[in-house]
């Protein structure tokens, strides 16, 4: 488990909360906002509760929650009493939805799909506590790639490396994915995996922030 326990004036939370994800981006932003807590890996078989929730109706914005809520769920079983934070991003191009490329080959084809389109992003944040979602919210941001040739990918995917295989889609728009993009609307830390602003909502709306 990795802890983060920054200095904050406006914290009033007793022991730091636990953030279900590895994510150094998600990380990175309860960082920035100087919230205690704790990262932790969790058991949940997403591609199973993907295929459930498709199976039963969900679109991709739905999914993302759905898996957020379990995966909170899952680190409020392993630590009884502690408030969990549960999320999950999807990118939808249309009703298609895209994962992680599992090799340089899976990504170049992801890309070219995307360049010059529209694509969402779906970022989902779930918090639980003893066996219960005590909230959940997810919200969207919509990004335009660039029209680009194979040249133009193969020079990203060489100067990018092994990361394009650590976010779906293959692009980290923090770094240098940000280069294949013409227009971006959305808030930051819905690109980056984890609404901040309403997770702040609520904190404060159970008294653990000023």
């Amino acid at each position: 488990m990795v802890e983060t326990a920054p200095g904050n004036p406006l914290w009033r939370g007793g022991a730091p909360l636990l953030l279900a994800s590895k994510s150094a981006a998600r990380r990175a932003l309860l960082d920035a906002a100087r919230l205690p807590f704790e990262a932790m890996s969790v058991e949940v078989d997403e591609r199973a509760v993907e295929a459930q929730a498709v199976g039963d109706g969900e679109g991709p914005a739905a999914v993302a929650l759905t898996l957020a809520r379990a995966k909170a769920l899952a680190g409020a079983a392993a630590y009884p009493g502690r408030l969990v934070i549960g999320a999950d991003q999807t990118l939808a191009l249309g009703d298609d939805a895209f994962h992680k490329p599992a090799d340089r080959a899976a990504a170049k084809a992801q890309i070219a799909r995307l360049a010059g389109r529209t694509h969402s992003l779906h970022s989902a944040v779930a918090v639980a506590r003893e066996g219960a979602v005590l909230w959940a919210a997810v919200e969207s941001a919509h990004l335009t790639m660039r029209p680009l040739t194979e040249e133009t990918i193969d020079a990203y995917l060489d100067a990018a490396g092994a990361a394009v295989l650590s976010s779906v889609g293959g692009y980290q728009l923090e770094g240098l994915g940000i280069h294949l993009f013409t227009r971006v609307e959305g808030d930051h830390s819905v690109i980056l995996g984890l609404p901040l602003l309403p997770l702040l909502d609520f904190l404060r709306s159970e008294g653990l922030l000023l």
